[in-house]
């Protein structure tokens, strides 16, 4: 990574180094796509070129050609072959949820109940659509839940995981693409809890893996309605317990 620079009058107006808490492509993404939407860079305007981008942020190239790629990707900017990037003339806000470590008890709890319909809808779809290869990798992914317990992990990429190949096993490319805008953010055990992730136990752990073994009997089974109603248990079980736990713990 690319030593940031020290002066701050040798950097492009309104950039600052950036630090690493979360991805740096989707750090300068973000900045960039607000400084697009609010208007602070105009349409047609050029964006700073990469080694602009470079000296003030302190990323490498890979992370800033990143970041203008899903700029560009958003229907934000265009690029013009050797020339640079560009803010399109015709700018959306796009729908957007700011979603990390720093979120609110509520705003964490707000993005599950959005998730409930969506995912409960995918797990009857996925009983009746599944193939085998899905089948296959859903348990799979189920099975790297309960080794990452009992590594003692909190099994948050894994349970990730299984959710986003119930997705999958709909046939509908959609509802992946809408867990993945989400992130791994809607396993909310560490975000919630941050440096206390610990206070949820293994007793929690395998409450929550209970129920993703009921969703996956029933999406073998071809049981669209148990399938269903598994997914909405699970669901709402983890949006009570997180609730209590956050109470008890007095987080907000």
């Amino acid at each position: 990574m690319s030593r940031p620079i020290s002066r701050s009058e040798d950097r492009p107006s309104g950039f600052q180094p950036l630090s690493a808490p979360r991805s740096l492509t989707q750090q300068l993404f973000t900045r960039l796509a607000a400084d697009i939407t609010s208007g602070k860079l105009l349409p047609g305007s050029r964006l700073p070129t990469e080694q602009e981008m470079i000296a003030a942020t302190g990323v490498s190239r890979t992370v800033v050609r990143e970041a203008v790629a899903h700029l560009r990707a958003e229907g934000l900017v265009i690029t013009r072959q050797g020339v640079g990037a560009f803010v399109a003339e015709k700018v959306r806000r796009p729908f957007r949820i700011d979603f990390d470590e720093g979120s609110s008890l509520r705003e964490v709890l707000n993005v599950m109940e959005l998730r409930t319909g969506m995912e409960i809808e995918a797990a009857g779809l996925a009983a009746d659509r599944a193939t085998a290869a899905d089948l296959k990798k859903v348990t799979d992914c189920y099975d790297a839940i309960d080794a990452a317990i009992e590594r003692g992990e909190m099994a948050v990429d894994q349970d990730f995981a299984f959710h986003c190949a119930i997705a999958d096993a709909t046939g509908n490319p959609q509802f992946r693409r809408f867990l993945e805008y989400l992130g791994r953010f809607i396993i909310p055990r560490q975000t919630i809890w941050g440096q206390s992730a610990p206070v949820l136990s293994r007793t929690h752990l395998n409450m929550f893996q209970k129920e993703h073994r009921q969703i996956l009997q029933a999406i073998r089974d071809r049981a669209v309605s148990k399938s269903r109603a598994a997914m909405r248990e699970h669901l709402l079980n983890s949006r009570r317990r997180h609730q209590k736990l956050a109470d008890e713990l007095g987080v907000k």
